[in-house]
């Protein structure tokens, strides 16, 4: 079995931590590859239901998400109903039509502070993209090129200030990082803050269920 299978098998074997939802965050700094290890994720766990954070945040409000998240997908899933959210265009500056969002077995949330405080109670596992916050930016600046540069500048200021109010990495089960071929993972600050905290993943230490 392929390393992301193995972990993908260890997420549906969680128990439910939102109505009948295993909601996993895939938290790290922008640019440090948080949506295609989701998208790599979500294959492995077969079609799993990817949120990206991007579509509930908009430039006046990068952070200030949390009420949208709670009450078009957090507040349905924990009843056992249906979300609907509306998608933000970055280009319009508008949110589109609702679109659905059903409470798969997993459901993944991606984004710069996926694991925040306000969202961590209904959260089976927080995984961290281990990747620094310069080498992060360098990378999401070079992806985006000079057009974004002044967005890029603003944005960097803001997850500094998040981050220094709510940090995610110190409560992250998992850390994840890019190799030069597929991913590896050790167990995140949380994990290994607590006793009998371990759970093999293949090769790799991760935590057991039922304590994100």
């Amino acid at each position: 079995m392929e390393p992301l299978d193995e972990l993908a098998a260890s997420l549906r074997a969680l128990p439910p931590s939102c109505g009948p939802v295993r909601l996993v965050a895939v938290d790290g700094h922008a640019g440090s590859g948080k949506s295609t290890f989701a998208a790599r994720l979500a294959t492995a766990l077969g079609g799993a239901p990817v949120l990206h954070l991007d579509d509930l945040a908009t430039h006046e409000q990068l952070f200030a998400w949390t009420d949208r998240l709670r009450e078009q997908v957090t507040g349905p899933f924990s009843r056992g109903e249906s979300a609907r959210y509306a998608a933000y265009d970055w280009t319009l500056r508008r949110f589109g039509p609702a679109r659905p969002l059903e409470p798969a077995p997993v459901v993944l949330v991606e984004g710069v502070g996926a694991g925040r405080a306000a969202v961590r109670t209904d959260l089976a596992r927080l995984l961290w993209m281990d990747l620094d916050a310069r080498q992060s930016w360098a990378r999401g600046r070079r992806r985006d090129g000079p057009a974004q540069a002044d967005f890029w500048d603003g944005w960097t200021a803001a997850e500094t200030r998040h981050f220094a109010t709510d940090p995610s990495r110190p409560y992250a089960d998992l850390l994840v990082r890019q190799c030069q071929e597929g991913y590896e993972w050790l167990p995140g600050p949380y994990a290994t803050a607590l006793p009998n905290y371990s759970v093999t993943v293949g090769d790799r230490q991760g935590p057991p269920s039922g304590t994100a």
